[in-house]
């Protein structure tokens, strides 16, 4: 006789312990003399080192004139120097154990090399020349310039990317934050001199900001440092500047169409702030509650009880002198206005009524949880470290960080959702099959309809 088989007893999950405190390593931050700021954290648990060169120089700053240079440049400077062939630098890197990155944002762009500890000096020499000899291969170059251009012929094809440009767009306006990507002619008409002129008027010391995390001795890495870089002759970096015009009242609705389109993608939000705010901590407690969190409740609402999509998001996008909230989510063709009934329902509920106390502190645990998480590894560390100095904030900003969230208040979370989910001045995209989806746009507000180049259509 077989025995009968029972369903498991359900086991209630433990309390949670009691939050940890955070060890913070020693941090050592020095100006060279020719302007290069350098920041130190010994991380000694294991033998390795994170370097990172960045410049307080991005797509922003040339946008206007020729966007995406910034990201050109990043991805040609490491084909090759004045002493290294491409080859030679993937086999240098080899012999280190390390790996290179370079990139371009907005904001800033970056040389970024981890490895070995014991190959400091080889690791620090090879971002020096990187930043101050790239040679600009032409055939790189071009090589380079051909993937970019098909990587933005799928991108416009892509509705997370039509939807995000889109939106920038309607958001930011005249200003060069509002240009995410360039045109495929304006990538055709593109010379190496473009990206030679921007490296040599951006990548100066006066423009630089240099951090390294890991095992080393703070006075021998401070050493290294002012032997590989010192010498750099130093130069005015262009500075950045463009007003942000003031938002105008009302909902707008701006529709994408992407013919054949089995889903559609939404995208809303508004002007909002960004790290700088004195209202940063209570804003991004609003929006773990809102839809920051697996349970959010925008994912209680469109995903666990509705079942309009997989995983709607939303967030507060900072950036160095503006920032903007967003909610994102990619639903049926046939839920699209029952979607956005029910975000601005979420939203509007978060603005009129206070949040529960429950919610409230699982928000908190939740946030001060994945901080902590963040910094627990060399790469978290330098990124968080990155956004402190290169966004200018106060010297204590990480340390403070949980306990400036763990004091906030359920008065706090209703302010801050009050006045940065601006529901009834949303800038509304959506990108889909208008056949599908334009019955349902208008029921929002005024559409405009726009191809994937970006072209206003009838």
């Amino acid at each position: 006789m077989s025995a009968v088989s029972h369903p498991p007893i359900p086991v209630a999950p433990p309390a949670l312990g009691p939050e940890r405190a955070v060890a913070w390593p020693p941090r050592t931050v020095r100006m060279l003399s020719n302007g290069m700021q350098v920041v130190l954290v010994e991380q000694r648990t294991y033998p390795k080192i994170g370097v990172e060169l960045f410049f307080r120089s991005g797509n922003a700053l040339v946008a206007r004139t020729s966007p995406d240079v910034p990201e050109l440049t990043s991805r040609v400077i490491r084909t090759g120097t004045t002493s290294r062939t491409s080859r030679q630098i993937e086999e240098d890197l080899r012999r280190m154990g390390a790996s290179l990155g370079t990139m371009a944002g907005a904001d800033s762009s970056a040389i970024a090399i981890s490895g070995l500890s014991e190959f400091a000096e080889p690791i620090l020499t090879m971002i020096a020349d990187l930043a101050q000899h790239a040679s600009f291969p032409a055939a790189e170059f071009e090589r380079e310039r051909r993937q970019r251009v098909e990587e933005l012929k799928i991108e416009r094809t892509t509705p997370n990317f039509l939807a995000s440009e889109r939106f920038r767009r309607i958001l930011f306006a005249d200003h060069p934050y509002a240009i995410v990507a360039p045109t495929e002619a304006q990538l055709e008409s593109y010379k190496v001199d473009n990206l030679a002129n921007f490296y040599r008027q951006n990548y100066v010391p006066s423009n630089a900001l240099l951090i390294a995390v890991g095992d080393f001795s703070t006075p021998a890495m401070l050493d290294l440092i002012e032997k590989t870089f010192g010498p750099w002759k130093s130069g005015a970096a262009p500075a950045f500047a463009a007003d942000l015009k003031s938002p105008t009242h009302g909902r707008t609705v701006n529709l994408v169409h992407l013919p054949g389109a089995v889903q559609t993608e939404i995208l809303l939000g508004n002007l909002s702030i960004n790290r700088q705010s004195p209202d940063w901590h209570r804003a991004a407690l609003a929006n773990t509650i809102f839809g920051g969190a697996f349970n959010s409740r925008l994912i209680a609402n469109i995903r666990e009880q509705k079942g309009y999509t997989y995983s709607p998001r939303s967030g507060f996008h900072p950036l160095r002198h503006a920032g903007y909230f967003s909610v994102h989510a990619a639903v049926r063709n046939d839920v699209v206005a029952a979607t956005l009934t029910e975000v601005f329902y979420e939203l509007d509920r978060m603005r009129s009524l206070p949040v529960s106390d429950s919610e409230l502190s699982d928000a908190i645990n939740y946030l001060c949880g994945t901080f902590s998480l963040g910094i627990a590894t060399q790469d978290g560390l330098l990124s968080q470290l990155s956004t402190v100095y290169l966004d200018r904030l106060p010297e204590n900003y990480l340390e403070s960080f949980r306990d400036k969230i763990r004091a906030l208040t359920t008065a706090d979370i209703l302010a801050a959702a009050r006045h940065y989910f601006d529901s009834p001045n949303a800038r509304i995209v959506i990108v889909g099959d208008r056949t599908h989806v334009e019955p349902q746009a208008i029921l929002f507000g005024d559409v405009k309809v726009w191809d994937t180049l970006g072209h206003e259509l009838n």
